[in-house]
């Protein structure tokens, strides 16, 4: 008993102590926990499927947006994998992701009341009547065909930054072409007053009576190359305000490059929708096309400029001996300001243009077969039939213009400029377009061909097939082949060709390509717009809403 007392009052080991705590815990144990709010517990429920609903809708709604936007980066820079692989030398298989677009937007706008103000680079005068414009506007094209539909398209945009009222362009008659032909032989007037009422005041010729009421002839005056919409509005419009009708001269590539993007979508319309040729020149054009696809189902059209005067020009050398430098080294004495070359390096540099039998050496490189059918668009070929042989040989289905439209063709053979329109309609329409140069032509149909779809254009690396070619003879076939695929990625029409501010608008008209919707690019049983029908659709896409022609022309 002492024992077990001495125990319980032992202050470390307590045996009442022990039970006290146990006892403690057993109360503590057995007191009721309090109840959790279902109410909270809900709201929590709640607020996670929330959050989860807004996320998954979030990237739900705008995964298209990401995804064209990524696309969009790319178009500019590098598609995924467009490097990578063998290129297929008929199509771009990126194609389909873009289209051709030049619609004005809402910020174009049309009143004819608008005053002219230029602020920043969003200005944007607005098409106006003639009566209350600030004069008329007459242009003088030169050039070649192609060069002067830059002129054209470009004065478009002019007449719409001075506010004033175009006159039916004039076309040169003095060039190396020597054509007569006026805009009426070659583009249909009417379509074009029509298609761009909208945006500019377009008449065939100044009125009699206000020419006959000035008190001096027309101002004649030539703007700078390449000059902005700045140098128009400090410059011209004062002439044109002060004299009423003002005359721009050898009006070629003289609008800068880089403008307002409205600006550049109104070039792309006056370029690719409102220069239409007329009906004689487009009905052969298309027969010719119609007479190539009935002999195949795709063919390459190939543009080669090689007439005399534009080799002399260059400089280079191209195998003819003593006979090719005696002849064009005459030629180039009409240039007095041109001076003595090293042909060699010329070639070197890349600045010498490709012979018939070289364009023909670098396709079957790129994998063309010899069976393959070509139209060959040109003019006078220098040497003749001897310089195409060994560009026959490699593709002995070999077309021009001549052989195909027969009799139908002499009524335009005086016309340069004609046969210009026919060559580039069919080129156009072409699987396949290839140059050996970086002409006018060249320029405007890659720019073209980019705005309809992107549709395969061949360019030759000027820079690196120069000395290219010049080895040759040094090395296999195989390894030339290897070379010529490897130089050419880059110059093939893809589309992350396209740069902001790269080369000529007119050859990279970056403001006037859209991509197209995912939900656009579908598969083949759908219309697959790598498929024939897809790419029906996709030019019918860049169309745009035609007017109808049986509106009063616009006169004075």
């Amino acid at each position: 008993m002492s024992d077990k007392l001495a125990l319980l009052q032992h202050p470390g080991g307590s045996l009442l102590s022990h039970k006290h705590e146990c006892c403690k815990w057993r109360s503590s144990a057995a007191q009721p926990r309090k109840p959790i709010s279902w109410s909270l517990i809900c709201g929590l429920m709640l607020f996670c499927l929330g959050m989860i609903s807004l996320f998954t809708g979030h990237v739900a709604s705008d995964l298209e947006w990401y995804s064209q936007r990524l696309m969009k980066r790319r178009s500019y820079f590098k598609l995924e994998g467009i490097n990578k692989g063998p290129i297929d030398v008929w199509q771009s298989d990126y194609a389909k992701y873009f289209y051709g677009c030049s619609k004005r937007s809402r910020n174009f706008p049309l009143s004819p009341n608008q005053s002219l103000k230029f602020a920043d680079s969003s200005f944007m005068p607005v098409a106006i009547r003639a009566r209350s414009s600030n004069g008329y506007l007459l242009i003088a094209a030169s050039g070649g065909l192609n060069q002067q539909r830059t002129g054209i398209s470009d004065a478009v945009v002019v007449a719409r930054i001075l506010n004033a009222t175009l006159v039916i362009p004039e076309l040169d008659h003095r060039s190396y072409w020597k054509d007569d032909s006026d805009f009426a032989n070659i583009f249909d007037v009417n379509w074009f007053i029509s298609y761009l009422a909208k945006d500019v005041t377009i008449v065939r010729r100044v009125p009699d009576k206000f020419m006959r009421s000035m008190d001096k002839p027309p101002y004649t005056m030539r703007v700078p190359r390449k000059s902005p919409p700045e140098y128009y509005l400090d410059q011209v419009l004062p002439i044109l305000q002060r004299r009423s009708v003002l005359q721009l001269t050898k009006f070629d590539y003289r609008l800068a490059n880089n403008i307002d993007d409205e600006l550049q979508k109104l070039r792309c319309r006056a370029n690719y929708h409102a220069l239409r040729f007329t009906k004689p020149i487009q009905e052969l054009g298309q027969k010719l096309v119609t007479r190539m696809r009935a002999m195949a189902n795709r063919f390459i059209a190939v543009h080669l400029r090689f007439e005399p005067d534009m080799l002399a020009f260059s400089g280079c050398y191209f195998g003819g001996g003593d006979k090719e430098r005696n002849e064009l080294g005459e030629i180039r004495k009409r240039w007095e300001t041109l001076t003595d070359v090293d042909a060699d390096e010329e070639r070197r540099r890349g600045r010498c243009p490709l012979t018939p039998h070289e364009v023909g050496l670098m396709l079957r490189a790129l994998g063309f077969a010899n069976d393959s059918y070509i139209y060959v668009a040109s003019g006078e070929i220098y040497g003749g039939e001897e310089t195409l042989r060994p560009l026959r040989d490699l593709f002995p289905n070999f077309y021009t213009k001549e052989m195909l439209a027969n009799e139908d063709l002499k009524p335009f053979l005086p016309f340069s400029s004609r046969l210009a329109a026919i060559d580039y309609i069919v080129c156009d329409e072409s699987d396949v377009f290839v140059t050996n140069n970086n002409g006018n032509m060249a320029k405007i149909l890659a720019g073209r061909r980019r705005y309809m779809g992107h549709k395969r254009t061949i360019r030759p690396n000027a820079k690196r097939f120069g000395p290219l070619m010049m080895e040759r003879d040094e090395m296999d076939w195989d390894t030339f082949a290897r070379k010529v695929k490897a130089f050419q990625r880059g110059f093939m029409g893809e589309p992350d060709e396209m740069r902001p501010g790269r080369g000529e608008f007119h050859e990279y008209p970056y403001s006037c390509i859209c991509e197209r919707p995912l939900s656009d690019v579908v598969d083949n049983k759908r219309g697959d717009p790598r498929s024939e029908q897809g790419n029906q659709g996709l030019r019918e896409r860049s169309k745009e809403e035609e007017p109808a022609l049986g509106a009063k022309e616009n006169e004075a």
